[in-house]
């Protein structure tokens, strides 16, 4: 398998793959790196911020596409973005103008999987947080609530955790540990 070079983008955020995020770009970098990527010069990258180590995010990364953008009212640049492929961030480097590149490995998805039994829950739950917070609804045209894997990744991508705990999560060959992680959180919840 090749290696691929993407641009990156480091966020305090996490997006997995069928997962949407809207982001602000707000400094010059980060705006001629949109441009590049909307050029087709590169394909875009998306880590979650790393506090310190040899990298600036964690090495599992989401190669993704910018579905939309819009200027916000202080005159920013507002982007949507939708996860596609789980990659692995081999190395980064900077260019001159400060935007960042990565050296990238495509890793593979989860498998689509049905949710069932006492995993309907998790689902039902998801339902209600985007009930509560239809922001975040809006970002989605169509939503997957009887798939396991997306479910579960919707989940990572919001739950208030430290971004190294949702990516040890995101890291695993399926999404039976988090389904797991969110029912017994969903459960403590119910019984606290």
């Amino acid at each position: 398998m090749r290696s691929q070079e993407m641009a990156l983008l480091v966020q305090d955020a996490v997006l997995l793959p069928s997962g949407r995020v809207e982001i602000e770009i707000v400094s010059p970098s980060e705006l001629n790196q949109i441009a590049r990527v909307l050029k087709g010069h590169f394909p875009l990258a998306f880590g979650a911020l790393k506090a310190s180590g040899d990298l600036p995010c964690y090495m599992t990364a989401t190669q993704c596409n910018i579905i939309d953008f819009n200027q916000t009212d202080s005159g920013a640049l507002s982007v949507i973005l939708e996860g596609h492929q789980r990659i692995k961030i081999l190395s980064t480097g900077q260019r001159s103008d400060g935007a960042l590149m990565a050296r990238t490995l495509a890793c593979p998805n989860w498998q689509h999987e049905p949710i069932k039994g006492k995993f309907e829950i998790i689902s039902a739950a998801l339902e209600q947080f985007y009930q509560v917070n239809p922001e975040l609804l809006d970002l989605y045209s169509h939503i997957h609530l009887e798939d396991a894997s997306w479910v579960s990744q919707r989940w990572l991508e919001v739950l208030p955790m430290y971004n190294r705990d949702k990516i040890m999560l995101a890291d695993q060959p399926n999404c039976h540990k988090t389904m797991n992680f969110v029912l017994q959180l969903l459960k403590s919840h119910v019984d606290g």
